[in-house]
């Protein structure tokens, strides 16, 4: 467990990120009963947090967690401003202040809470609001008790010192990856004094696997149903692609040694960086789930070759 700072919220290193189960842009192969099971084997692997958000699945992955959660405990982290017309519309941040209270609302009522543990402003806004205006409404939803804590997603450092600058947030959720490390420049110093009373953000990681890059499953001639995002994902095609699937190999030949999935030690590796508080990590079933469970345990051993990994990926810049 780690604190997430300025918070009495004690998270889980590893979160179970819900994308996937809201059953779009993550293949044919998502089924809501075995959804139900990963977030139940996340639960008993000892993960106590789950990430989720209205655009996924349109909802759907909301109301797949609170069905699964029903009688169980555990810290909902989820988003707010993604607005869309329909299933085909093109989804667009729209962080007005009305905009922001109805999606709460909407999210409650899916979620089947009274409170929402972490709210977090999705992407920085599409239609010209005011930072202000956006920030000053989520405090207003903290007060009425209806959040308790307040993050970002997706912004960059000047984003992230103009909001705490207006009011008090507490988190930044950005991509971050051993193939995937812009974090590591302004952004990183950015968080270290964007936090309450000028003090560090808590940071957490999502694409730990760099959309299942890092797993070690897929081969040169692995592909994907139109149905799937990655199929329109250039980390995924030609020269790129070959030349990560090189790294995840060299990496196998570690984890092997450790007798440990490529996965974990992945996620392992990212949780040892300076500025983390814990990594989400999807899954679309419990066996998933178990191979990223073990990152937790696998980030605070002694053993692990940490300087090697860091060598294997330092050939790849993409």
């Amino acid at each position: 467990m780690r604190r997430l700072p300025g918070t009495d919220l004690d998270l889980s290193t590893v979160g179970f990120g819900c994308w996937a189960i809201g059953g779009q842009y993550w293949g044919d192969d998502v089924d809501d009963q075995r959804s139900v099971d990963a977030i139940h084997a996340a639960l008993d692997h000892g993960i106590n947090w789950f990430d989720t958000a209205p655009l996924y699945g349109y909802g759907h992955a909301d109301e797949v967690l609170a069905g699964a959660l029903r009688g169980r405990k555990a810290i909902i982290a989820t988003k707010v401003g993604v607005r869309w017309d329909g299933p085909d519309a093109h989804a667009e941040s729209h962080l007005s202040a009305a905009r922001v209270v109805a999606d709460v609302e909407a999210s409650l009522v899916r979620l089947r809470r009274e409170t929402i543990d972490l709210l977090q402003v999705h992407w920085p806004c599409q239609r010209h609001t005011p930072l202000e205006e956006t920030l000053t409404a989520l405090q207003g939803l903290k007060r009425a008790g209806k959040v308790r804590w307040i993050g970002l997603c997706n912004y960059n450092a000047a984003g992230l010192r103009a909001a705490s600058d207006i009011e008090e947030i507490h988190c930044l959720q950005t991509p971050y990856n051993l193939l995937r490390r812009e974090f590591e420049g302004d952004l990183r110093a950015a968080t270290e004094v964007a936090g309450p009373a000028g003090g560090s953000l808590g940071v957490l990681a999502y694409e730990p696997l760099c959309r299942g890059l890092l797993t070690g499953k897929f081969r040169a001639t692995s592909r994907f149903p139109a149905s799937d995002l990655r199929a329109r994902d250039d980390r995924f095609q030609g020269p790129r692609y070959l030349r990560a699937l090189t790294i995840v190999s060299r990496m196998a030949l570690v984890a092997r040694r450790l007798n440990v999935p490529v996965s974990a030690l992945a996620i392992a590796w990212l949780l040892r960086q300076p500025a983390v508080t814990a990594a989400i990590a999807g899954a679309k079933s419990p066996a998933q789930v178990q191979e990223n469970a073990q990152a937790m345990a696998l980030a605070q051993r002694d053993d692990v070759p940490w300087v090697d990994i860091d060598r294997i990926v330092s050939a790849y810049r993409g």
